[in-house]
């Protein structure tokens, strides 16, 4: 494992110029994981890529979005900006090309990943920056750390935030024989909507259950046996107010197969996520049937764990980097 104190935010000492040419890809992340509310998380694959090309000039990002439409704010001019602070009209003028696989608004870390992109693009420019820096920076622009952590980490990501905006995180494989089946209706459901409906207030035994899963989920993943997982991914803090603004999750979350290991919602949903090392075609007709039964359209993917670290800058041709 790695253990990552985050500091406050440090500059890189001296900007560089920009290749002439580069990528940088992104994975979405997967939050929660049941009882892991705020605190775990592990990227998948499946990408935010920006396509990036210097311009003449200096202090101007051109963005074009190629398969979606901008929702809101840029995240990933967010972050660069707030990584670039005054240095900003110094840097290269960039025209970047957003290509994204991961759904907007739908539980997936779509705004994580545009933001850890953000964090990435400034390093591109103006030099390689620590990992405790750039995860520090991605808590700040995202209010927890969870997602964020995972897509620059790869792989299971435990986070915590500490006093001063200082933020922990351990970053470990998943099981490589566990998929993920992940179902996205087409109910868009903004993460402020989602979050508006939970308690502000839980009861201890509430707590208890729920730091007892926890518990039983990390042994659970990391000894191998999945045998108590769906019981270890249960939760009684997020899930159960979010019923009334997800459709379909508490009748998902009690479906039976006899490969299903855990079922749970993905991050402030609408997405479901149903963990298998197996029948997966099955639990996914399983997951569909519930949707089709309220005429909800939906898409499912079956998705494998990010393991890399995201931090990795690999040259692959004179001028053109990837990360």
């Amino acid at each position: 494992m790695n253990v990552i104190s985050m500091n406050p935010i440090e500059k890189a000492a001296t900007p560089r110029s920009a290749a002439d040419d580069f990528e940088i890809k992104v994975p979405a992340s997967i939050a929660n994981l049941g009882p892991g509310f705020d605190t775990l998380a592990v990227a998948v694959q499946l990408y935010l890529s920006l396509r990036v090309r210097r311009i003449p000039g200096r202090g101007k990002l051109e963005f074009r979005f190629l398969d979606h439409e901008l929702q809101g704010e840029n995240c990933i001019e967010r972050a660069y900006r707030l990584l670039a602070g005054e240095d900003f009209s110094r840097l290269p003028s960039l025209s970047i090309e957003v290509r994204s696989d991961i759904p907007m608004r739908a539980g997936l870390g779509s705004s994580a990943a545009a933001t850890v992109a953000g964090l990435r693009l400034y390093e591109a420019v103006a030099g390689m920056l620590p990992i405790e820096t750039l995860l520090s920076a991605a808590c700040a622009l995202e209010s927890h750390p969870d997602n964020a952590a995972a897509s620059l980490l790869g792989g299971l990501t435990l986070s915590c935030q500490l006093p001063k905006g200082m933020v922990q995180a351990r970053q470990f494989s998943w099981p490589e024989s566990l998929a993920f089946v992940v179902l996205t209706p087409d109910v868009s459901l903004a993460t402020g909507e989602s979050r508006a409906v939970l308690p502000e207030c839980l009861s201890r035994a509430d707590v208890v259950f729920n730091l007892q899963r926890v518990a039983l989920l990390l042994q659970s993943l990391h000894s191998g046996d999945f045998s108590l997982l769906k019981h270890a991914m249960r939760d009684r803090v997020h899930q159960p107010a979010r019923h009334k603004v997800v459709p379909g999750l508490a009748e998902a979350l009690e479906l039976e197969h006899p490969d299903l290991l855990g079922v749970c919602l993905s991050g402030s949903g609408p997405s479901i996520v149903a963990i298998a090392e197996r029948s997966h075609r099955e639990i996914s007709e399983l997951l569909g049937a519930v949707y089709r039964r309220s005429g909800i359209g939906y898409r499912v993917r079956i998705l494998e764990a990010h393991q890399e670290l995201s931090q990795h800058v690999r040259v692959f041709r004179s001028g053109l980097l990837c990360c």
